[in-house]
């Protein structure tokens, strides 16, 4: 992979690869864009095919986030970072988090770290340790797991999605969850609450085992997920999940989840949901929760105005539905909308320098 190439196909502003000899570390850090504030992203522990596996992840979800942070009307950037591991089980060591700190810190302030799938509060809290730049820790005003904040957002998605097609309630609805993690089960139970039934698969039997006890859960499998019977399927585990290869065995009339870049193939892939007449809740939209908790923490809104933000992710998507015949497809309607946004603080910054 070219990386020069992918940073300007995609319009980063920097990218670095750090190796920690002494703790062992891997990583890499991307900041897309700053036009509209400092950048804020997870940190990822994943175990990739490919070192360039990891490149790309990373570019797909710091350009996410900048969309991410620009729809919500967050004055902030987007980045996000990853962590290689040699093994997929890899734990976790004080010393990696320190050293994650330190690379995190190099960047002063301009990215600011927070957490993400493989990594939870205490591993943050060894960040920060090395830094002021994290946000998710069990500090003052660190914010703690962002996972509950994802999963409401999601939830005012799917409501924004029933508002759009005419239906007002979750009752006799039945949502397929792709993943129940600690986003999918926060968002089980909120579906639960309001009358919707479940189906559930995950890579982690203990997980769905949960969903069972708790919600009364229907199980299947991970492979048979995507194409069961439901009224909304809620990708909620990792990106690039729904594509050519099985588009066309969709049968909800909803798709809306907390997982990043669901789509194969961004263009291709939310044109042939439009065809088929599927409603594209766009990944970036419905899952800022996460985002809009920690963010808004950092930039000092009260816990009223987080809340009203988290709300407002149902009419910023009922918004994208009404654009969507001038873009082609609810998410090139979503990008067109967090792409004026960003245009916007360029011009404002243009203006200043001026």
């Amino acid at each position: 992979m070219n990386l020069i190439q992918e940073m300007m196909t995609r319009g980063h502003e920097r990218v670095c690869v750090h190796h920690d000899p002494e703790s062992g570390l891997r990583a890499i850090i991307a900041v897309h864009s700053t036009a509209l504030g400092n950048a804020l992203g997870g940190t990822r522990r994943w175990h990739y095919d490919s070192d360039d596996a990891a490149l790309l992840d990373v570019l797909r979800l710091s350009r996410g986030m900048t969309y991410k942070a620009a729809c919500a009307g967050l004055d902030m950037g987007g980045a996000k970072s990853v962590i290689l591991l040699d093994s997929p089980r890899a734990p976790f060591t004080e010393a990696q988090a320190r050293a994650m700190g330190r690379f995190v810190n190099s960047f002063n302030g301009d990215y600011i770290a927070a957490e993400d799938v493989g990594v939870n509060e205490q591993f943050v809290d060894w960040m920060a340790t090395e830094t002021n730049h994290v946000m998710g820790g069990t500090g003052e005003g660190q914010g703690g797991d962002p996972s509950p904040h994802t999963a409401l957002g999601v939830f005012r998605g799917m409501q924004a999605c029933l508002r759009h097609l005419g239906m007002d309630q979750f009752t006799g609805l039945t949502v397929a969850l792709q993943g129940v993690g600690s986003v999918g089960a926060h968002l089980a139970r909120l579906l639960h609450e309001h009358g919707a039934e479940l189906v559930v698969a995950d890579i982690h039997e203990s997980a769905v085992q949960e969903m069972v006890e708790q919600w009364g859960a229907r199980t299947v499998g991970t492979d048979e997920i995507i194409a069961t019977e439901c009224d909304i399927l809620a990708p909620c585990a990792l990106g690039a999940v729904i594509g050519q290869s099985n588009i066309d065995s969709i049968k909800a009339r909803i798709i809306c989840g907390a997982a990043n870049n669901q789509l194969v193939d961004h263009d291709h892939d939310a044109a042939a949901l439009q065809d088929r007449g599927i409603l594209y809740g766009p990944d970036f939209i419905v899952n800022a929760g996460g985002l809009i908790h920690l963010a808004g923490l950092y930039l000092g809104l009260t816990p009223e105005e987080l809340l009203a933000k988290i709300d407002d992710i149902e009419s910023t998507t009922l918004n994208v539905f009404q654009l969507a015949s001038e873009h082609g497809s609810t998410a090139h309607a979503a990008i067109a909308l967090a792409e004026a946004r960003i245009a916007g603080g360029r011009s404002r910054e243009e203006t200043h320098a001026g």
